[in-house]
Order: C-alpha cells, then sequence, then structure tokens
C-alpha cells in the first residue's frame, strides 16, 4: 500500500502538467498547499507531510481521501471534489479540485442557545469561550443530508462544520477525509440532525449503488482493495448493508456519560 495509483477519470494534463505552490493552509494538521496546474487551482496533500493518529496506521491519508471521492461517484451525488493522486514539489500525494465557498451561507455554525434559525436544525447544546450557552446547528436540506449519509458509510471520524463547503448555487462539498473507512466504528460528526429519521428513496437509491458496485470488479470492487485494507473494505460494505436494514439515519454508539455527543 505504498504506490499511489493513478485516478483513470482525470484528464491527463492534471496527472501530467507542472503543480506549481501559490500558498499553504497552515491551520491544517497535514501539511497542506494551495497549488496551480494550467489554470485549475488545487488543494495538494504531500504524503511526506501527514500524521497519521495511531488508530488509523494502515495505508495512506491520501490513499483514503481517493477512496472516498470515488465512493462520492459512485452514489452519483459528487459530494466530494475531484481528487486525484499524483507527483507535487513535495512529493506524491493527494491532489483535489479546489472550491471557492460562499462566505453568505453557514451550513453548519454556533447560535445563542436553543434559538435555531428557520431551516435547520438542532444538534447539541453547549457553552462558548466565556461560558455562554449555545448550540451547535446545520441546515435541513437534501444536499447536506447526501453528505451525511456519506458520512455514515465512510465511517468518517473528522466531520467539522469547517469541511463542509457551501456553493452559491446550493451545493454542498465536503473535504478532508483522511479519516475515514475504519473497520471498528469511528463514525464523528456535527451532522446528526436528522438522527433516527427514515432515510429518503434518493438516499436508499444511493447506497444501494455503493452496494453494486463494491461487488463489481470495474466500480469500487476494483478500486478500493488497491486503496484500504481488506478488513476496511469489508466494513464498509457491511454499513452499507445495515443502513439498508435499517432505512433511518443510525444513532451514536455507546454511551458519553461524561462528554457531549457528539464531542464539542
Amino acid at each position: 500500500m505504498n504506490e499511489l495509483p493513478l485516478s483513470a477519470d482525470v484528464e491527463p494534463a492534471l496527472l501530467e502538467d507542472e503543480l506549481v505552490l501559490t500558498g499553504r493552509v497552515v491551520s491544517a494538521s497535514n501539511a497542506t498547499f494551495v497549488a496551480t496546474i494550467g489554470d485549475v487551482q488545487v488543494v495538494y496533500k504531500p504524503v511526506a507531510g501527514e500524521q497519521p493518529l495511531w488508530d488509523f496506521p494502515d495505508g495512506l491519508l491520501a490513499h483514503r481521501e481517493l477512496a472516498a471521492y470515488q465512493v462520492s461517484r459512485a452514489t452519483g451525488w459528487e459530494v466530494v471534489p475531484p481528487t486525484w493522486l499524483r507527483d507535487g514539489p513535495h512529493g506524491p500525494g493527494m491532489v483535489q479540485r479546489w472550491q471557492t465557498s460562499d462566505p453568505e451561507q453557514e451550513a453548519v455554525t454556533i447560535v445563542r442557545a436553543r434559538r435555531v434559525p428557520d431551516g435547520m436544525l438542532h444538534v447539541f447544546d453547549g457553552v462558548d469561550e466565556r461560558d455562554r450557552p449555545v448550540s451547535l446547528v446545520h441546515e435541513d436540506t437534501p444536499a447536506l443530508r447526501r453528505m451525511a449519509v456519506l458520512d455514515v458509510v465512510l465511517n468518517n471520524a473528522d466531520r467539522k462544520g469547517g469541511h463542509v463547503l457551501e456553493m452559491p448555487d446550493g451545493h454542498r462539498y465536503g473535504v478532508d477525509h483522511g479519516l475515514t473507512f475504519h473497520a471498528e466504528h469511528k463514525l464523528r460528526t456535527v451532522l446528526w440532525g436528522w438522527l433516527g429519521q427514515p432515510l429518503t428513496e434518493e438516499e436508499l437509491d444511493g447506497v444501494r449503488r455503493l452496494r453494486a458496485s463494491l461487488d463489481d470488479a470495474a466500480g469500487l470492487g476494483g478500486v478500493l482493495p488497491d486503496l484500504v485494507t481488506a478488513a476496511e473494505v469489508q466494513a464498509f460494505g457491511d454499513r452499507c448493508d445495515a443502513l439498508l436494514s435499517a432505512g433511518t439515519f443510525p444513532a451514536p454508539r455507546g454511551p458519553m456519560p461524561a462528554v457531549p455527543w457528539p464531542p464539542f
């Protein structure tokens, strides 16, 4: 799992033309650069700058980023921006098309306690840096629901509000999927507003497409084994089956007596 497979669905120029660094995201926990390939702006995360967590020891974060994109494509929802693997100034790594979010929109935000704006759902309560009561809320839209479904099947351990990019047309992109696909349950997301609600037929169809693609050597069945471990591929299929069987958004697992859920 040390070699980086190329993405066959990416135009050759994005794999071959020079990748030119233009900046760095200094707040990122793993080395993250802004760059251009021709006139295309991208994010570049070199493998050399990865700092994997102790509980994600197998494979590369770059592999998981690409695997999440391939799963997103298989649903037909395009939640994850186009992502591929290639060489760059700091060696091989993950490259993803840059998406400029709309500063006037907030899909996930914090408001004064229990003052949930219209069109948003309450997630949980907490306190801010001044110990004032606040509530975490997120919008109630089909675009964000699709991302929540994707988080469940990916077993996303790191869905923060800042990982949701609001597009001017209402589309929602999800980014930063290096902590996904673990065989153990590690779902940690801010998108809990639909807890226990039935999945829509569109959402169920998306998961059915994933399950069918996993059984297809020309689909995810031929892609994921090159990116994550066999146990993680099996667990991914099991999560799809469980979601289809239940037909509802799952509840968090395990008691968390000392910590609000999800962790704040």
